[in-house]
């Protein structure tokens, strides 16, 4: 069964997609990486829910450091952005760089997000964003698909109720709210 890494968000993004992979014969390790999640009980919220689908199908998942911290001195300057703007980028690119970084040093060839599930993010940039922390890594691949097709946007609400994962109302930086 072929492996990818997949950078993780939340339960409710990543649901549908775990399963499509998995029925595409493509075995996902999820990396849950997201320092720009306020307050850091939020955090934990969607980390918890994540583990717990991924234990329920038996799929790996790795835990990245939560460094709310650094990730805040990293978008210094950008704060007053708006949704979709430099800040959104800058944050794709912080989290799938070491998204990358992980695949590659896990022998990994390829990696993709569930970013790219949120009718409230860019394509464009997760696609930018993910192409040029590929381009990091010699031999490495971003994955990237439009997750809100083939039935799959149906597929995480259905999901969502089924499992009763909590739904977040944010994107999760503070800036979001």
């Amino acid at each position: 069964m072929q492996k990818l890494l997949l950078h993780t968000c939340c339960a409710p993004c990543s649901a549908a997609i775990i399963e499509n992979l998995l029925a595409q014969g493509i075995r996902p390790v999820l990396f849950y990486f997201n320092p720009n999640i306020f307050p850091e009980e939020e955090y934990a919220i969607r980390k918890n829910e994540c583990s717990r689908y991924a234990a329920s199908l038996g799929v790996a998942i790795i835990d990245g450091d939560y460094d709310h911290a650094f990730w805040l001195k990293d978008m210094k300057g950008l704060e007053n952005e708006p949704e979709r703007g430099l800040r959104c980028l800058k944050c794709f690119q912080l989290r799938l760089l070491a998204t990358a970084r992980l695949a590659s040093e896990s022998g990994l060839d390829t990696f993709a997000t569930t970013l790219a599930s949120s009718r409230w993010k860019s394509l464009t940039q997760i696609a930018q964003a993910g192409n040029w922390a590929a381009s990091q890594f010699p031999g490495l691949t971003f994955f990237e698909k439009n997750w809100r097709k083939e039935g799959l946007s149906e597929r995480r609400r259905i999901l969502l109720k089924e499992n009763g994962f909590y739904n977040q109302q944010y994107c999760g930086c503070e800036f979001s709210r």
